[in-house]
């Protein structure tokens, strides 16, 4: 008996296991030449949507994958890649407003506050990309964040009949993101339940034109 159940975990760790590789692969290959490094390669979108995350750490240091996203923005509308710039970020209390600290942040570094729209309902990647397309009313768009993100972004989009591509910010150390990438596998195999399951975005509401 006890033999039967150790058999029986141990099959459903590998399926599991492999489940989660599946689901890797598939994201990171479907976005093959669909993300860029180099603002000047990149196609022009009039909308770049940029995948919101924490301003600061628990440490009360600036979070590198905040800052790197910045500079990503701030490349490809200097560039002329993209004309307004959509912060898509969680806003769930008073005390944490992702879309907010960017918009001040970009405002520092020269984009002006009406080329800057902001979404505070993307508490998750499904979220942010489902509702740019029914709320804000784009069907093609450039993604901006890490490649890893970018490429799960692109993935979602396209099961939504949405034509996107991604920007990457520089990423950061391989110990420094560490937790992040290893959240990141399992961020990817929440995708494919999500679209067997049909799953849709917390919150929908108003459409806003962006112009």
């Amino acid at each position: 008996m006890l033999k039967k159940i150790i058999k029986n975990a141990m099959l459903f760790i590998f399926s599991l296991l492999g489940f989660i590789l599946i689901a890797s692969y598939s994201i990171e290959t479907n976005a093959k030449n669909k993300t860029f490094n180099d603002p000047t390669k990149i196609e022009k979108n009039k909308v770049g949507l940029v995948l919101g995350t924490s301003k600061t750490l628990k440490s009360g240091r600036i979070n590198l994958y905040f800052k790197y996203r910045i500079d990503a923005v701030v490349a490809l509308y200097k560039n002329k890649k993209i004309d307004f710039v959509l912060v898509s970020g969680d806003n769930g209390n008073k005390q944490y407003d992702e879309p907010t600290d960017f918009k001040e942040e970009l405002i520092k570094q020269g984009i002006p506050a009406d080329k800057i729209f902001l979404d505070y309902a993307g508490f998750r990647t499904l979220d942010s990309v489902v509702r740019a397309k029914e709320i804000f009313g784009q069907q093609q768009i450039t993604f901006i964040s890490q490649q890893f993100h970018n490429e799960r972004a692109i993935y979602l989009a396209e099961k939504n009949d949405i034509k996107a591509v991604g920007f990457n910010a520089k990423n950061v150390s391989r110990r420094y993101g560490l937790k992040v990438q290893l959240r990141e596998y399992l961020a990817r195999t929440k995708v494919f339940i999500d679209i067997i399951f049909g799953v849709k975005p917390k919150f929908l509401g108003e459409k806003i034109e962006i112009r």
